[in-house]
């Protein structure tokens, strides 16, 4: 059995697993589904002081509970915390998956890993500290603090300790260049990566559920 950490996006929470998480727990694994601190819960108003170590802080602690070998798999801004949390328990990480996310190096922001029309959204919210949620956004979705995209990716180790890395890159996004074409070109040929690229939008969870549940399975195995 294995335990999937699922890491969600911008202003987004654990509930955008849903149908995914209960496609993993029927093949009989386990799933924390995280919502990070003041981001993609109603009933909590998000908090502009809140930065990138703070979400680092609540993946690190769902690796700390979670048994047996663990499946870390973040979506878009998701790949930040993920991959800073991993780079602490390595030993706690069998396999790493990217959703349409950020692979950040040391040092790296989310808005140095960006194009300029995402860094014109995130400019949005300069004012309050909190970047807007767009309008076709899930109603369940908050304004993100902006400071988590701008405080640098502290790493250690790299990723090199991690034996099976996979990426998965969403090809539609429209009229749109997706913001991950970089980290594309960077992993495609690179014979540590597993790279599947998926005729999807940016919410694979929503267009491809059926393959992203066999990607993250194959990756438990």
């Amino acid at each position: 059995m294995t335990t999937f950490v699922l890491v969600p996006g911008m202003c987004h929470g654990g509930w955008c697993f849903d149908d995914l998480a209960a496609d993993l727990r029927a093949a009989g694994h386990r799933v924390r589904a995280l919502t990070l601190t003041s981001v993609g819960d109603p009933a909590t108003p998000p908090d502009p002081a809140v930065d990138l170590e703070t979400h680092v802080t609540d993946v690190v602690r769902a690796l700390d509970a979670s048994d047996g070998p663990v499946v870390l798999a973040g979506h878009s801004y998701g790949g930040l915390p993920m991959t800073v949390a991993a780079d602490r328990r390595p030993d706690r990480v069998d396999a790493l998956v990217y959703l349409d996310a950020f692979v950040p190096r040391d040092g790296d922001t989310a808005r140095t890993m960006t194009d300029d029309r995402e860094r014109a959204w995130y400019d949005e919210g300069r004012p309050t500290g909190l970047v807007p949620t767009l309008p076709f956004f899930d109603a369940r979705a908050t304004d993100h603090p902006l400071a988590t995209l701008e405080q640098p990716a502290a790493l250690t180790r790299g990723l090199e300790c991690f034996g099976k890395r996979v990426y998965v890159y969403a090809k539609d996004w429209g009229e749109l260049t997706s913001p991950f074409v970089g980290t594309l070109a960077r992993l495609r040929n690179d014979p540590a990566w597993s790279v599947h690229e998926l005729d999807s939008a940016h919410n694979l969870m929503r267009d491809v559920p059926g393959e992203l549940r066999d990607i993250l399975l194959d990756a438990a195995g």
